[in-house]
Parts: C-alpha cells; sequence; structure tokens
C-alpha cells in the first residue's frame, strides 16, 4: 500500500505574477517573495508622496495660522518629523491595502509570442 499523498500540491501559481513557485516560498495569501518586494516598493514611494504633501500642508497651516515668530528652527524640526512619520504610516498603509484588494494576475507578464496552433492542439485536446 502506497502511503497517501499531500493534498497540497509542490509547486503552486503565486497569485500576482502566475509564475510556478514552491508552496513553501509563498506567503499565505499565495504571493512570491518579488511580488511582496515590488508592492512594498510601490508602497514606499506612494508613502513618500502622501510623506511630502502632509508635511507641506502642515507648513501652509503653521505658516498662516500658527504664525511663529520665535523657534521657527523648532517648527521646521516640526514639519520634517511629520514628514518622515507620515510617509511611514502611509507606506504601511498603502502596503496593508494593496494586500487586502489582492488583484489577481496584476504582475503577470505575457508571452512573448502567441502559441502556434500546434500547441493549441495539443494544450486543448
Amino acid at each position: 500500500m502506497t502511503p497517501p499523498q499531500s493534498l497540497t500540491p509542490a509547486e503552486v501559481q503565486c497569485v500576482r505574477c502566475l509564475q510556478l513557485t514552491e508552496r513553501r516560498d509563498l506567503d499565505r495569501l499565495l504571493w512570491c517573495d518579488p511580488c511582496r518586494e515590488a508592492a512594498r516598493s510601490r508602497a514606499g514611494w506612494w508613502g513618500w508622496v502622501v510623506g511630502l504633501v502632509g508635511a507641506v500642508a502642515l507648513s501652509m497651516w503653521i505658516w498662516l495660522v500658527v504664525q511663529p515668530t520665535l523657534l521657527v528652527g523648532a517648527w521646521a524640526g516640526t514639519v520634517v518629523a511629520a514628514f518622515w512619520l507620515g510617509a511611514k504610516v502611509a507606506r504601511e498603509v498603502i502596503y496593508g491595502l494593496v494586500r487586502l484588494h489582492n488583484v489577481p494576475a496584476v504582475e503577470a507578464v505575457p508571452p512573448v509570442s502567441p502559441p502556434s496552433d500546434d500547441e493549441r492542439r495539443v494544450r486543448f485536446h
């Protein structure tokens, strides 16, 4: 009698790029390492943009509403800290939203050439 085989295959497709990857190299959402790194990088870039927009808005508010006359350097430090913290928080929120949304095959690269007629016959018959 042969031992029962595992119910999970050894290789599974990454949900994002559709590349076959060993099951142990995928996370719980079936994302491979390159797809996670690409999403983290993209979220990091957008995080810096959001942090910059927030810092500019804070600067405008400080300049127009608070109108500091003393300790301008301390206000500048506040803006820099808000920029840095805002970018970090935005990066994590954006990354979480991308993971939550989990669009299938968004990182997939189409084949270079369409399959020939012989390949189609083999695949579909």
